[in-house]
């Protein structure tokens, strides 16, 4: 059965923020099993709220069907849209990341409430198609929804996979922060044989970003590995090979512990860029806090 489910999402080519039908076809499915189903749909975002039961204690597991791009389809040995299974594994976009955990989660509720029809309290999953992406029409405006509601979520165990060897072998009670931006540095436009009339932004970001790179943000702590910065893409010209650009962009992502806070990081990346008096543009993605789960329940069970 969750293979079989599985096989269904992979098929559906959710690159975020499109959801392609795949919490239609969960809720679908649920429904089936006694489940009550909110779609919560916000701007492009899917959004699902299944639930079974009433009342407190509310146990939610927690997802999403949107994966990232699969990249040029040449790279790929088999389409990453079309399912392959090979020597015990299954291939294709969002495998791990995450349809074969979703699946894997519809299928334990639907077992769990076969067997439980009187359970206590509520059982429930959420569901949205904005992980993968810019994040803000998803998770939060579900939460915001339930917050309206008057329902809270007393545990909540999220199906990311974070397994290195064999499943279970890591479980996380927390994670890093998320830092993404868009630097834009302008230059002179010009001939390749004029540079002197010309003003290169690639070679004028290039010491910046070897410097943003090569920097020890921190050491890492008790819970966190050390902070990241990773320039994910870069843009710059016209195409020809014989233009100067006129600017570059460049997007990056930090990935931060808690020794460090979201403003004090834009306030250092900032005064490095000001300290190479660039003539730059500097766009900040919503920011994804750090959070730790110290104590509790849930995690004295797993």
């Amino acid at each position: 059965m969750t293979l079989a489910l599985t096989r269904e999402l992979i098929a559906r080519p959710s690159v975020t923020p499109d959801d392609a039908g795949c919490q239609q076809l969960i809720g679908d499915r649920l429904k089936k099993s006694g489940f009550n189903i909110t779609h919560l749909p916000c701007a492009d975002v899917a959004n699902l709220w299944a639930t079974h039961g009433e009342g407190a204690p509310v146990f939610t597991l927690l997802g999403h069907t949107d994966v990232v791009p699969p990249g040029p389809e040449t790279d790929w040995e088999s389409p990453p849209f079309e399912p392959r299974e090979q020597d015990g594994y299954l291939y294709g976009r969002g495998a791990a990341d995450m349809k074969g955990s979703i699946a894997a989660m519809v299928t334990a509720l639907e077992r769990y409430v076969a067997a439980n029809r009187a359970h206590n309290g509520t059982i429930s999953l959420l569901l949205t198609s904005d992980e993968e992406g810019v994040a803000v029409n998803g998770t939060k405006k579900v939460v915001e929804y339930l917050d309206e509601k008057h329902i809270g979520i007393d545990w909540c165990l999220v199906g990311e996979p974070c397994s290195r060897e064999k499943l279970g072998d890591v479980i996380k009670n927390g994670r890093r922060g998320s830092l993404s931006g868009v630097l834009t540095v302008s230059g002179i436009q010009g001939h390749t044989a004029y540079p002197a009339l010309a003003r290169n932004p690639v070679h004028l970001a290039g010491p910046a970003l070897v410097e943003l790179s090569r920097r020890v943000w921190d050491e890492g702590n008790a819970h966190y590995p050390p902070t990241s910065f990773q320039i994910s893409n870069i843009h710059a010209g016209t195409g020809a090979e014989n233009v100067i650009p006129a600017s570059v962009e460049v997007s990056f992502n930090l990935r931060f512990s808690t020794e460090w806070t979201e403003r004090r990081l834009k306030d250092a990346i900032e005064t490095l860029l000001q300290k190479r008096e660039l003539d730059y543009d500097l766009l900040w993605r919503p920011c994804s806090q750090p959070f730790l789960t110290q104590s509790g329940k849930l995690l004295d069970a797993v």
